[in-house]
C-alpha cells in the first residue's frame, strides 16, 4: 500500500498540492462532465436492469441523508482488474478523477482494489461541494450503489439504512416462531428488520 506524503496527499504525476482551482468552469470541462455523467447512468441503468433480469434483489433503501458529508470527506472507488492491474490504465483512470472529478488519490487499498480520494470540491469547513450541480455520478448515486452488496455497510453517522429485499417476510417468519423475546430482537438486529 503507497503512503500519503506530509501534506496528507500521495504524490501523483500533475498534482496540486494545495487546494485546486475550479476545474469545472471552462465550458470543454463542463461539456465532458455531462457526457461522462450520461454514460455513467445509462451504464448503470443497464447493468441494474441484467441483475434484475437474473432475479436478483436489491436491498431497500431507508432513512434520509443527514447531511453528514461522510460519503463526500474521502471517495473510494473500487476498480476492476485491468484497471488496477495495468499501470498505463490505472494512470488513465487516476488522472481522469482528477482532471474531472477533482479527486486526488490518497491512498490505495489493494485488498479490495479500491483508491481513496480527497474531493477538491469538498469543503471541509462547511461540509458542503462547491460544485454539487456537476459532481460525479458516483456521488449523484450514494448511498444506492451499495445496495447490490451482499451486506451494504453505510458510513459512521450516515442517516441511510439497508433492509433486505424481503423484511415482510422475514418479519412473519420471526414473529411465527416460538423465540424468546431476547432471541427475536437479536435476530431482528442482527437480519436489518429495524428500519
Amino acid at each position: 500500500m503507497k503512503t500519503a506524503g506530509p501534506s496528507g496527499i500521495l504524490p501523483t504525476e500533475g498534482s496540486n498540492p494545495g487546494r485546486p482551482g475550479r476545474r469545472d468552469s471552462s465550458p470543454g470541462v463542463r461539456a465532458v462532465k455531462r457526457v461522462a455523467l450520461w454514460r455513467f447512468q445509462v451504464d448503470l441503468t443497464l447493468h441494474r436492469a441484467i441483475r434484475r433480469a437474473r432475479g436478483e434483489k436489491p436491498w431497500v433503501l431507508g432513512g434520509d441523508c443527514r447531511r453528514c458529508a461522510a460519503c463526500c470527506e474521502a471517495p473510494s472507488i473500487s476498480v476492476g482488474p485491468v484497471t488496477w492491474g495495468v499501470p498505463a490504465v490505472r494512470r488513465a483512470f487516476l488522472w481522469w478523477q482528477r482532471r474531472f472529478n477533482g479527486f486526488h488519490l490518497v491512498r490505495m487499498d489493494g485488498d479490495g482494489r479500491s483508491f481513496v480520494f480527497r474531493c477538491a470540491h469538498f469543503d471541509r469547513e462547511t461540509r458542503s461541494c462547491d460544485s454539487y450541480d456537476s459532481r460525479p455520478g458516483m456521488c449523484r448515486d450514494y448511498p444506492r450503489l451499495l445496495l447490490w452488496q451482499a451486506s451494504p455497510d453505510f458510513l459512521p453517522g450516515c442517516g441511510y439504512r439497508a433492509s433486505p429485499p424481503n423484511a415482510a417476510g422475514l418479519r412473519a417468519a420471526l414473529d411465527r416462531a416460538s423465540l424468546t423475546p431476547g432471541q427475536r430482537e437479536r435476530l431482528r438486529r442482527g437480519l436489518r428488520l429495524d428500519g
